[in-house]
C-alpha cells in the first residue's frame, strides 16, 4: 500500500489537490462520471484509491454515480463525488435523498459557463444559487468556495469534516479556473491533519433510533450490516427511520434537517478579510474572483478609496450577520462574482437598502479583470 497523504511540497492543480485533500481526509470511495472541467479529480482518485484499499468506480451517469456515493456511505465509508455543472443538475436529485436521509458525502462542482452545455472549457460561478436551492423542498445545506489550490486541499479536509458533523452532502463550489490552475499545493505529515467522523451509536441494538438526534441535534450514524436496525427511505419518516405521513411528522423531520445547521452557524461558517478593518467600502466576492478583487482592493488603497475585501469561504449558510454589521459602518458593497449577480442579490438582501451595492460580474468564461473593480470603485465612490 502506498500512503493516503503525500507529503511534501508539488505543484499540482486545483482538481488533483482536491482529490489529494479527499484522500487526506479519509476518503475511501469515489462514485463518478467524467465531464469537463472536473474530470482531473476522477482520475487522481482512479489512480490513488485502489493504493490505499480503496474503491473507485464510473457510473453510467452522474444520477447513478450520487446514488453509489450514498450507498457506500450507508456502508460506513467517507465517499465523495465531483462534476460540473450539467451534471450537478443530475445529481440534484440524489443530493436532496441526501439531505432527507442525513447522509454524509461530499459533491464537487468544477465550475463552467451555462446554461446547458455553455463552456466546457471556461470557468464560471454560476451554479451559486442552485448549489442552494437546486433541489425540491425546504432544506440547509453547507457550500464552500476556494480560492487555490492550496485551499482547496484544507477545504475538502473541511467538507468531510463538516460533512461528518452534521451528517448531510457538503457542496465544495469552486471552478475551471482553480481546478486547472497549477500552484504550489504544501502537503503536512498525516499526523497533523486532524478529521472528524461521524457520531457512532451506543447502547443496546434493538433500541436504535437512526434518525433520533443527539446533544448538537445530529443522530448518530451505524453502518449498514452492524445489527442495526435501518430503515433508510427518502419519505418524510420519523425517528425510527419508517414512513409517517402526517403533518407532524414532516415537521419533525424538517426541524432536525434544519436546525442542525442553523444552530450551529459560528461553527460552520467561514470568511476571510483584507483590509476590512478601517474600510469605507466593502468588496465581497469568492473563489477565483476573491484572488483578482483583492489586487483591485490593494490598488485602490493607492488612489486613496478605503476598500477592503470580505472574502467568503462558506458560501452557505450565507453570512448574513456580517453584511449586516458591515451596512451599518461602511458606504458601499461591490460583489464581484462570474455570473449576473447571484451572490450580489444576496447582499442586497442582507444589506436592507441601507447603502447602495454594486455588481462587477459577467456571464462566465474569464477571470474578472482587477481593473474593472478598481474602475467602478472610482467611478461609483
Amino acid at each position: 500500500m502506498k500512503p493516503a497523504v503525500l507529503t511534501g511540497e508539488y505543484f499540482m492543480t486545483g482538481d488533483v489537490a482536491c482529490a489529494e485533500g479527499a484522500l487526506a481526509a479519509g476518503c475511501r470511495f469515489f462514485g463518478g462520471y467524467p465531464i469537463t472541467p472536473a474530470t482531473e479529480i476522477a482520475e487522481r482518485m482512479a489512480i490513488r484509491l485502489p493504493h490505499v484499499d480503496g474503491c473507485f468506480i464510473q457510473m453510467e451517469d452522474e444520477i447513478g454515480a450520487m446514488a453509489a456515493v450514498l450507498g457506500a456511505s450507508w456502508g460506513g465509508v467517507k465517499s465523495m463525488t465531483a462534476t460540473s455543472g450539467p451534471g450537478f443538475s443530475l445529481m440534484m436529485e440524489n443530493i436532496g435523498l441526501g439531505i432527507c436521509t442525513e447522509t454524509p458525502c461530499v459533491v464537487v462542482n468544477v465550475q463552467r459557463g451555462g446554461p446547458s452545455t455553455g463552456l466546457p472549457t471556461h470557468g464560471a460561478q454560476s451554479d451559486m444559487m442552485q448549489a442552494r436551492w437546486g433541489s425540491h423542498g425546504h432544506y440547509e445545506i453547507i457550500a464552500m468556495a476556494p480560492s487555490s489550490p492550496q485551499e482547496i486541499f484544507y477545504l475538502t479536509i473541511t467538507a468531510f469534516d463538516l460533512s461528518e458533523k452534521y451528517r448531510l452532502p457538503v457542496l465544495i463550489m469552486t471552478d475551471e479556473i482553480i481546478g486547472h490552475m497549477s500552484e504550489k499545493v504544501i502537503i503536512p505529515e498525516a499526523k497533523l491533519i486532524k478529521t472528524i467522523s461521524r457520531p457512532r451509536p451506543k447502547g443496546r441494538k434493538n433500541r436504535f433510533k437512526p434518525f433520533a438526534p443527539g446533544p448538537n441535534g445530529v443522530a448518530p450514524m451505524p453502518a449498514a450490516g452492524e445489527g442495526y436496525n435501518l430503515h433508510i427511505t427518502g419519505l418524510t419518516h420519523d425517528e425510527k427511520g419508517y414512513p409517517v405521513m402526517a403533518v407532524e411528522t414532516q415537521t419533525e423531520m424538517m426541524v432536525r434537517i434544519t436546525e442542525k445547521i442553523q444552530r450551529n452557524l459560528d461553527d460552520i461558517i467561514r470568511t476571510d478579510s483584507y483590509l476590512l478593518d478601517d474600510a469605507e467600502i466593502a468588496v465581497v466576492s469568492y473563489g477565483i474572483s476573491a484572488r483578482t478583487s483583492m489586487a483591485a482592493v490593494a490598488e485602490a488603497r493607492k488612489l486613496g478609496i478605503k476598500a477592503g475585501l470580505l472574502r467568503l469561504v462558506t458560501i452557505w449558510p450565507f453570512p448574513e450577520d456580517q453584511i449586516r454589521k458591515l451596512a451599518d459602518r461602511v458606504k458601499g458593497f461591490v460583489t464581484v462574482e462570474i455570473n449576473l449577480g447571484q451572490i450580489h442579490r444576496e447582499v442586497e438582501r442582507c444589506a436592507g437598502g441601507k447603502v447602495p451595492i454594486f455588481l462587477v460580474g459577467h456571464a462566465g468564461g474569464a477571470i474578472i479583470h482587477p481593473d474593472s473593480v478598481v474602475k467602478l470603485l472610482k467611478e461609483a465612490f
